[in-house]
């Protein structure tokens, strides 16, 4: 992963129609090839002319951003995380179909919501009280899991969270598709969650 400046919009783990029917083709270029590459292409431009902040990661930029002077804080805030966020939305999905382990997030979702329904449950809701744009997340947090929301492009890690998933409620995540039913967009996207990265996120990232 390209973690410093200058960034680039490095390949999905999957081809673009891989997630289909759930997501589809057009949707995963655009928002990969367009929307990514936009917030990729500003900060760097941000970089370019701050020199100082070229050695940050890109980890760093989003968790530090308040220190930063003012006139920095909301590009960074909106481009680092845009990109962060991205990648960490699309390298959280694979191909329907495939068969997933997580033995140890799963037992720790049941004992913290109940069941796999109640969680599926409880993120739908979270997703759909998104006001406008913005994402749900599945965090840990002092060794409890949470769901939380974030609005536009701020990311858990801003407050010192561990964050596990993600699902990008941005219109165009799955407006070509499902035009403007967030719900059903949720449903599908439930389909392709690659449970196997989030259980190597909840164990040792």
């Amino acid at each position: 992963m390209n973690n410093y400046y200058p960034f680039v919009n490095t390949p999905l783990p999957y081809s673009y129609d891989a997630l289909e029917p759930f997501i589809d083709e057009k949707t995963m270029r655009l928002h990969h090839n367009r929307h990514l590459q936009t917030y990729i292409d500003n900060l760097n431009k941000l970089l370019e002319e701050n020199p100082s902040l070229q050695k940050y990661s890109l980890e760093k930029l989003v968790c530090c951003w308040r220190t930063l002077p003012c006139h920095l804080q909301p590009p960074i805030r909106n481009n680092a995380g845009g990109v962060y966020n991205h990648r960490f939305y699309f390298s959280g999905m694979s191909a329907p179909g495939r068969s997933y382990t997580a033995p140890c997030l799963f037992e720790q979702i049941a004992l913290q919501f109940g069941s796999p329904e109640n969680f599926r449950a409880e993120f739908k809701k979270a997703a759909l009280s998104v006001f406008g744009s913005g994402y749900a997340w599945l965090i840990l947090d002092q060794g409890c899991l949470k769901i939380i929301t974030s609005a536009n492009q701020n990311t858990p890690m801003s407050f010192c969270l561990k964050p596990l998933l993600n699902i990008d409620v941005w219109e165009h995540a799955y407006y070509l598709k499902h035009y403007n039913q967030r719900a059903a967009y949720i449903d599908d996207w439930f389909h392709i969650v690659n449970w196997s990265i989030v259980e190597e996120r909840f164990l040792f990232i």
